[in-house]
């Protein structure tokens, strides 16, 4: 088998894979349906701001919780469950919008609503990779994972945009869109439900214990190389990574365009994404701190070029650009924390990860939103991807040089003797 789909060799993590494709298909259906319905009831970029950032704030509120679960808990078990957290609300939102009775009220609820299974599924999913793989095939794995995410990425709000606009593009197109997306969740829960139990090497469960979230967050603390990844991630994600309201914005704002113009920018960025994944997927071994820091200012520096394109084509030209450096740098932050992390401590350091990564959004999509809707859609591109450069460079001066991370340090975390002896202390 090509070593780009090496992974795909295990039979627990096929089933995974093909579950996968369908669900984030239907995932990115409904966040350019969604998103599409907030601009039909509201006509306000601030709203779609709130809609994004309380749709991402249960990370933010619940992610130390929903690591210590991960960590509890069989996650095959729990991904099940989640898988019906986040299909409930999205079939709730689909049949309002279908029957006209949809209110942008009611989408901030279930919104937020849905970001609760979100939160809870994230830890568990990211983990449990390491469950279906071994150390060899994670970074292949992780790859592959966000390979998959983003061939949906491709599809999906093409999909979407196409449905939308062929059903006149109204409240009422994206309820079906929106259903779709509800139902795609059975293929997760199937595909977990058919898992041979026997391969998958899953650690012994935490028992309960005080203090189990603060032995999680200790640990991090004493992990420089860590917290570097964590501060590069912050910045990217809650200022830089907002492209589903950035796309909307200057499809709609800038460039005069309709829903099916709009899904095809999520579609262009996504083959670059999935460039980046598949180049990830090949790497072997785990991946150093710089290549993290690099994808980051090379990722800023796209996103503030995309911001003064002239033209819809230019800017859609370009967005494949914004996906590679994105996805390089998401795909190396997260195999970097997952391969440095003691497994018995990694649902609590993947759960802080994400609310880092993801958390951030109710704080970064609301002034997006405020941005675009006072100095208009431009300055939110050229704004983000400033601020993704300014704190990258910061995390560097503030974690790698004072830390002594740069050089000998750098290599002895990389050869797993750091890991020892953090793990030690944690126990």
């Amino acid at each position: 088998m090509s070593p780009t789909f090496r992974a795909l060799s295990n039979y627990n993590y096929r089933l995974y894979a093909a579950g996968g494709v369908v669900s984030n298909t239907g995932t990115w259906m409904q966040r350019v349906a969604q998103d599409w319905l907030v601009l039909q009831l509201s006509h306000s970029p601030m709203a779609l701001g709130i809609t994004t950032g309380l749709q991402f704030l249960p990370i933010l509120l619940f992610s130390p919780y929903a690591g210590l679960v991960a960590d509890r808990f069989p996650k095959r078990r729990l991904l099940q469950v989640t898988q019906a957290m986040m299909a409930v609300p999205a079939l709730v939102l689909g049949i309002l919008a279908l029957t006209g009775a949809a209110q942008t009220w009611q989408v901030y609820v279930l919104a937020f609503v849905f970001g609760i299974g979100t939160a809870f599924d994230a830890p568990a999913r990211q983990s449990f990779v390491s469950e279906m793989v071994g150390p060899d095939d994670l970074t292949n794995a992780v790859g592959l994972n966000s390979a998959s995410f983003n061939a949906a990425r491709i599809v999906g709000p093409a999909v979407a945009g196409g449905l939308i606009a062929a059903f006149g593009s109204g409240v009422a197109a994206t309820g079906g869109v929106i259903v779709l997306n509800a139902l795609s969740y059975g293929a997760v829960v199937f595909a977990l439900q058919k898992m041979r139990s026997s391969d998958l090497d899953s650690p012994e469960l935490a028992g309960h214990q005080k203090g189990m979230i603060r032995d999680g967050l200790s640990y991090v603390r004493r992990r420089p190389d860590i917290m570097l990844i964590l501060a590069i991630v912050f910045f990217a994600g809650t200022f830089g990574l907002n492209f589903q309201m950035t796309s909307a914005l200057m499809a709609t704002g800038v460039f005069h365009k309709g829903a099916g113009e709009y899904g095809l920018l999520g579609t262009t960025m996504a083959i670059g994404s999935l460039s980046g994944a598949l180049l990830a997927a090949r790497r072997i071994g785990r991946p150093r701190q710089r290549l993290v820091v690099f994808a980051a200012l090379a990722f800023g520096a796209a996103e503030m070029v995309a911001g003064v394109l002239p033209s819809y084509l230019a800017f859609a030209l370009w967005t494949p650009v914004l996906g590679i450096t994105a996805l390089t740098m998401i795909t190396a932050a997260n195999t970097f924390v997952q391969l440095g992390t003691a497994p018995e401590l990694r649902g609590r350091v993947m759960a802080l990860y994400m609310m880092i990564f993801m958390g951030g959004t109710p704080i970064g999509a609301p002034i997006v939103g405020w941005v675009g809707d006072a100095f208009g859609a431009r300055w939110t591109l050229l704004g983000g991807g400033a601020i993704t450069i300014a704190g990258t460079l910061f995390a560097v001066l503030l974690f790698s040089w004072s830390k002594g991370l740069i050089g000998h340090h750098e290599a002895s975390v990389e050869d797993g003797a750091a890991d020892e002896v953090v793990a030690g202390r944690a126990a």
